[in-house]
């Protein structure tokens, strides 16, 4: 009985340890640079995480792939959505973006905006904020939130940059 016992484990034993040795291929990742210029305009970093997923997703969108692709046109305009915003980009035929749209709602916004409005506006609470992105190839982008703030039965609306300058 004991044999057994010690043969039963030893066999389990062996049995999981092969078990834990699987190799497996994995495919080619390709990282598409052609449209780096609008990833470093339109900037990553201090924006809301499901704005930055969405530009990421414009920035590596396969143009020449996708199933309404022809030759025959010179221009593509194509709109990306997510619950809380939206990207229209207009792309040339070789899948670089020429300009974009963007809208979002309910972000969370930078550090500087939060502080320099607060700074402004003590007492009053954030209620709803909207973040438009225009882009150009050319290199002009502007970048403003608009934020509504409420302090009991009062609304104001203001305007301000990426940076916290009110506009």
């Amino acid at each position: 009985m004991k044999k057994i016992l010690i043969g039963l484990l030893v066999f389990g034993f062996a049995f999981q340890s092969f078990a834990q040795i699987k190799t497996e291929k994995l495919s080619e990742v390709v990282i598409s640079a052609t449209n780096y210029k609008y990833l470093n305009k339109v900037g990553l970093e201090n924006v809301d995480v499901d704005v930055a997923l969405l530009e990421q997703k414009v920035a590596s969108f396969d143009l020449k792939n996708a199933e309404f692709y022809r030759d025959d046109y010179d221009t593509y305009s194509v709109d990306f959505f997510i619950p809380d915003g939206h990207i229209l980009a207009a792309y040339d035929k070789d899948g670089n973006i020429i300009r974009t749209v963007e809208k979002f709602t309910d972000v969370t916004l930078p550090r500087q905006v939060i502080e320099s409005v607060a700074k402004q506006y003590p007492n009053w609470r954030f209620k709803k904020d909207a973040y438009l992105v225009n882009y150009h190839e050319s290199g002009k982008i502007t970048k403003k939130y608009k934020i509504v703030l409420e302090n009991a039965d009062k609304r104001i609306r203001i305007k301000t940059d990426a940076e916290g300058n009110f506009l």
